[in-house]
C-alpha cells in the first residue's frame, strides 16, 4: 500500500458524502420516522441533542472509513488474465459495497445483542452499505 498515492481530497469528499447520504437516509421523507420509532425517540429529543458533538464525531468517523477505502484503492488491483488493471468508479463502488456489507454484518451482530428489531438493523445497516458504496465510487472515480 502506498499512502502517498491516496487522493486525500477524494477521501475528504467521500467522508463528507456519508453525512449527506445520512441526512437524506434518516430524513422524515425516507427512514427518519421509522428510525425514531425503532429507537423510541421523539423529534423533540432529536432537536435537543448536541449537534456539534454528533456531526463532529460523525464526520471524523466517516473520514476514518473513507481513509481506509482510500488506502485500499490507492493501488490498482491486477487482474489474473494479465497486466490489465481494474481501476475507477466500478472498482471503487465494488470495494465500497463489500466494505459496507462487512459493516452491515457488525451492525447486525450488535443489533442482535441489543435486541433491536430486524427493521432497525436494516435501516442502520442499509445506510452503511449505501454510504460505503458511494465513498468507494467517489474515491475510485477520482484516481
Amino acid at each position: 500500500m502506498e499512502v502517498h498515492s491516496v487522493n486525500w481530497l477524494a477521501v475528504l469528499v467521500a467522508g463528507i458524502s456519508a453525512l449527506v447520504i445520512g441526512g437524506i437516509w434518516y430524513s422524515p421523507a425516507l427512514f427518519g420516522r421509522a428510525w425514531m420509532k425503532e429507537n423510541d425517540m421523539t423529534m423533540e429529543e432529536v432537536r435537543k441533542s448536541n449537534k456539534g458533538k454528533i456531526f463532529g464525531w460523525s464526520l471524523l468517523l466517516s473520514l476514518v472509513v473513507a481513509s481506509n477505502l482510500g488506502m485500499l484503492l490507492a493501488n490498482p488491483i491486477t487482474k489474473l488474465e494479465g497486466d490489465l488493471q481494474a481501476t475507477g468508479l466500478i472498482e471503487g463502488a465494488i470495494a465500497g459495497f463489500f466494505t459496507g456489507i462487512g459493516v452491515f454484518a457488525f451492525v447486525a451482530v450488535i443489533g442482535l445483542f441489543e435486541h433491536k428489531t430486524f427493521r432497525h438493523i436494516l435501516i442502520n445497516g442499509g445506510y452503511c452499505v449505501l454510504a460505503a458504496l458511494l465513498m468507494g465510487a467517489i474515491i475510485g472515480a477520482w484516481r
